[in-house]
């Protein structure tokens, strides 16, 4: 059994768990509030101590831990781990030396990686996309990540900024993005999105389920009290995952007529709509995709949940020692 320990730090908390990376298995895994406010040292230091109580709970040794990978909501320097823009952890973490500072705590190999592409990686390795030699990874949730995997090799690009799927352009005439763009998927996409698209027909007055779902409550209204009401038959519930499954659909279609992936995983706390997003994108793309096979590609819902972003950092830890990852 080869063992990994995978981290992924986020700005609400840190998960972390043992990972073999000869099947994905998750031996052992906890959390603990991120804390950011305390500053990006404490941070780290809330790093080491759950990575360490993880291995103390486990019973594994630590000379079996092979490496530890921590994904990160943001820009990394892939080359010296070092972050560079992390805009949804509170304080400066321009320029702060995660991997040298982790390794002098644990004393052992540490990689890094953007969190959506560590879940992209995951579900390549171990979840959804297993078996295919391509695949497109869409995380939607606050806001929409990705990540892509061409022959066999995760798609960094410059500086490990390639797979930003969520902020490619699907109208040109669409609302300002957070990332400074115009019109991208996750301005139609997110889960916020999903939710303010729904509460403008609430405030119109229209003839919604959602008005007693959230108890005339407008603060109450998330992407899935409109999954619930559309899975009662709420007309304008349904039409607003219409809405959202379609520009998802234009994201997805551009993606499979310029990468030609064999099939694209749709995660995060959004796809947990199932059919009621996934129906319209697929209707999407085979309105739009002609110059490749579509028989031979697949969208589907992603498997490894939560579990996917230290799934994804473990095995890509290991396979940057040049360990096989899978069986």
């Amino acid at each position: 059994m080869k063992i990994f320990a995978g981290c992924d730090l986020g700005g609400t908390n840190i998960k972390a768990g043992l990972v073999n990376v000869e099947d994905g298995h998750v031996l052992i895994s906890d959390s603990a509030p991120t804390l950011a406010r305390q500053g990006s040292e404490a941070v780290m230091e809330r790093i080491a101590n759950l990575v360490t109580d993880l291995i103390a709970k486990s019973g594994v040794s630590k000379d079996e831990i092979g490496g530890l990978g921590i994904s990160a909501p943001g820009v990394i320097d892939l080359d010296t781990n070092t972050t560079e823009f992390l805009p949804n952890l509170y304080g400066e973490w321009r320029g702060v030396p995660v991997g040298e500072r982790m390794e002098s705590y644990l004393e052992m190999q540490i990689a890094m990686l953007n969190d959506v592409r560590a879940i992209t990686y995951g579900e390549w390795a171990f979840g959804a996309g297993r078996g295919v030699d391509s695949m497109a990874c869409f995380a939607l949730g606050t806001g929409v990540g990705g990540g892509l995997v061409v022959n066999n090799e995760l798609v960094l690009g410059i500086g490990g900024t390639a797979g930003e799927l969520g902020h490619q352009t699907v109208d040109l005439n669409g609302p300002k993005c957070g990332c400074g763009n115009y019109g991208c998927v996750e301005v139609f996409c997110s889960g916020p999105a999903i939710a303010a698209e729904a509460a403008r027909g609430v405030r119109q007055g229209w003839d919604t389920r959602i008005v007693e779902l959230i108890g005339h409550d407008l603060n109450q209204l998330t992407a899935e009290v409109v999954a619930k009401a559309a899975e009662m038959g709420d007309e304008w519930a349904l039409e607003v995952w219409g809405r959202a499954g379609k520009y998802l659909g234009i994201g997805v279609a551009n993606v499979l007529t310029s990468v030609g992936v064999r099939r694209v995983v749709i995660g995060g706390g959004v796809a947990k709509a199932g059919d009621l997003l996934l129906d319209p994108v697929r209707k999407e793309v085979a309105e739009r995709v002609f110059l490749i096979p579509m028989d031979q590609v697949e969208i589907v819902e992603a498997k490894l949940g939560t579990d996917a972003g230290i799934v994804g950092m473990a095995a890509w830890t290991a396979r940057k020692q040049g360990v096989k990852v899978g069986g």
